[in-house]
């Protein structure tokens, strides 16, 4: 495609498109569990394109697509052999190029997944460096060494893989003799690239490019923080290192050398019309770390882990709120709020029991988790700044913790010692209507189980009642839309409130009040009731905030 037509492209978008970013709406899409459009269990990219009204509607800016390019699947996409091809199981590239022209028509933007920090084993360089065997110099664009031991038979260094076990996985010869060792931080299907080699740095600029002439508004970075090593590759002196990710500096995640390359990437993307952005999804050990990926001259946002990770306690999210915002003002970016994705548990079910981590197999109190995970939203979306929604949250959909092992395809399911290996809970297909084999996410039904009470939570069922959580959404997201001053801004004030109660005022004449507790708490009424995540009881002056409940006030 050229230059012109991707122009084009943005042709349809709203004028007022600078800095359309830094109060976004953002919904993430998983293709393979969003809608089906050949009717063979998995979703694609027609599927997508099929359901761009109903995102519309819902009232969201920019819709986030996770990896659709030519895979294996060894880890759902996040394996890419061949970054300029859509899996056949997505469609091709020219229903990615329809999918773009119609959110466009919409006044959707769309951004696309990039992997930069390893590829599939099947990708083209990987395969030869194979085949060629040691002195090839395609492997001096992956992490290639020779093993210790007398033999080599032992790993080049400690480090462990995210997925569990260890990083590294030794070769074979091409004439059968065992060989040198490879590093893949995740599956030993993902081996990691060598940043420090140029020719990456060369092919992911192209890579940038060919997407951006294609049409896309921008990227989300996977694993940004994990490009750069340090040098030498220096041993960590110990095990069970899943536990110190997010609270130290490791000598595979978060290098300083990272931003040198996004710099270089910020200058591409400011090349092309439309503010197109770049997102990172960047692990670091404080919210101070994170803003280092979001100074004026690299990447636009970064995920706001920390945030994701909060409690359902009042002071701990007030506390992670105040520090995301003072971290982020300095570097004068905006937050950005996230409570659900494609790797945690759902937060309609994390917050269904006591404080848990992000990844949990209990299903809790269904009831309890939904009307926090209402109140949840209504905070996030009262935030200044960017917020991410994970499809299927405004339907208040629960991760599915009771999937039989058979149907488990997250690659780190049944390895031992790292990441959990649940993630399939919250990847369950979505349901569209009340009936049909798959609750019609497609017409040959879905590559996981789906509950049957999913019929009750499904678009059908929900649209048109004012109590669901569908209509809750599109409710917050137009009120959201209607005042501008909700995304804008760097800070809000707080007001003085209850134990256990969060109220704050934005500009505009808003006032958000949040009940964290487990009972009803009266406080004086701010003003007039705009939205509430459930019934509030209002006369003389004062409200009665129901437990675990947020209200929006006009002032």
């Amino acid at each position: 495609m050229t230059q012109y037509l991707a122009d084009a492209h943005h042709a349809d978008l709203p004028a007022a498109s600078a800095d359309w970013w830094r109060d976004a709406v953002i919904y993430q899409v998983y293709p393979r569990s969003f809608a089906d459009g050949n009717g063979d269990g998995m979703g694609d990219l027609p599927g997508i394109r099929s359901r761009l009204p109903y995102l519309k509607e819902l009232g969201v800016d920019a819709v986030w697509l996770s990896p659709f390019y030519a895979s294996p699947q060894a880890d759902a996409g996040y394996d890419v052999a061949d970054y300029r091809a859509i899996d056949p199981m997505f469609g091709t590239l020219l229903d990615a190029d329809a999918l773009i022209r119609d959110a466009h028509e919409l006044g959707l933007r769309i951004i696309v997944d990039l992997v930069p920090n390893h590829s599939s084993d099947a990708h083209e360089w990987f395969k030869r460096a194979l085949k060629e065997g040691p002195g090839s110099a395609l492997r001096d664009r992956y992490h290639f060494r020779a093993g210790k031991g007398e033999n080599g038979e032992l790993p080049p260094n400690d480090w462990e893989s995210i997925f569990g076990g260890s990083a590294w996985t030794r070769t074979e010869n091409p004439d059968g003799t065992p060989g040198d060792w490879y590093l893949h931080l995740f599956a030993p299907e993902q081996p990691d690239f060598n940043w420090e080699h140029p020719a990456v740095a060369d092919e992911f600029r192209s890579i940038l490019r060919f997407w951006l002439d294609m049409g896309v508004d921008g990227f989300r970075i996977d694993v940004a923080h994990g490009l750069v090593k340090a040098p030498g590759l220096p041993d960590i002196g110990g095990s069970d290192q899943l536990k110190l990710l997010g609270n130290d500096v490791m000598p595979f995640f978060d290098q300083d050398g990272v931003h040198e390359i996004y710099r270089a990437w910020r200058k591409i993307l400011d090349e092309y019309p439309g503010d197109r952005i770049a997102v990172a999804e960047a692990w670091t050990p404080t919210v101070e770390r994170t803003a280092n990926y979001v100074r004026p001259d690299e990447l636009h946002q970064a995920f706001n882990f920390q945030y994701l990770g909060t409690h359902w306690v009042a002071d701990e999210l007030r506390r992670v709120i105040d520090e995301s915002l003072d971290a982020m003002r300095p570097v004068g970016a905006p937050a950005t709020w996230v409570l659900s994705n494609h790797d945690v548990t759902r937060h309609a079910t994390r917050f269904a029991g006591p404080p848990a981590g992000t990844q949990i197999r209990e299903a809790g109190d269904r009831e309890l988790g939904l009307r926090r995970a209402r109140a949840a939203t209504l905070l996030m979306l009262a935030l200044p700044g960017s917020a991410y929604l994970y499809q299927g949250e405004e339907l208040g959909l629960p991760d599915v913790t009771d999937l039989p092992d058979e149907v488990r395809q997250d690659p780190a399911f049944g390895r031992t010692e790292g990441q959990d290996g649940f993630r399939d809970g919250c990847r369950v297909p979505i349901p569209w209507t009340a009936e049909g084999s798959s609750y019609g996410f497609g017409a040959g039904g879905s590559w996981l189980p789906q509950p049957d009470s999913w019929a009750g939570l499904s678009v059908e069922a929900q649209t048109g009642d004012p109590d669901s959580t569908l209509e809750l959404y599109r409710s917050a997201l137009a009120a959201r839309r209607a005042h501008p001053a909700l995304g804008a801004g760097d800070s809000v004030e707080w007001l003085e409130a209850p134990e256990g109660v969060l109220a704050f005022r934005r500009e505009g004449g808003f006032v958000c009040t949040v009940n964290t507790t487990g009972t009803a708490v009266r406080i004086p009424a701010p003003g007039r009731v705009l939205l509430a995540g459930s019934a509030v009881r209002t006369a003389e002056g004062e409200a009665e905030l129901p437990a675990d409940t947020a209200v929006w006030w006009t002032v």
